[in-house]
């Protein structure tokens, strides 16, 4: 069953960052960046449980697999609640004060 799946505004400006970032580098590459972003949504929406947990036993993380980012999500009864995104190089652990 799938669930629906919550953006926080944390997680809305590391997008945004990084579309940005990604413009300014080669046009048209954040709006692929955007693309590889609602396939990891829709993938965690239709199946939350297929990631790994990796911290405190209830954040998980879904790799993207075209950019080097991870999409750090909570699960709750009533849908998921996505907390950062975050690239795999850069300050990895610096959502974790959001959960």
């Amino acid at each position: 069953m799938k669930k629906p799946v919550i953006v926080r505004a944390e997680a809305e400006a590391d997008l945004a960052e990084a579309y940005q970032w990604y413009e300014q580098q080669v046009p048209d590459l954040g709006g692929a960046f955007l693309l590889c972003v609602d396939a990891v949504i829709a993938a965690i929406e239709r199946n939350p449980q297929i990631y790994p947990v990796v911290y405190k036993g209830i954040v998980r993380r879904a790799l993207m697999r075209r950019f080097p980012y991870g999409m750090f999500f909570v699960e709750g009864e009533q849908g998921v609640s996505i907390i950062a995104v975050a690239h795999a190089k850069r300050k990895p652990r610096i959502w974790q004060d959001r959960v």
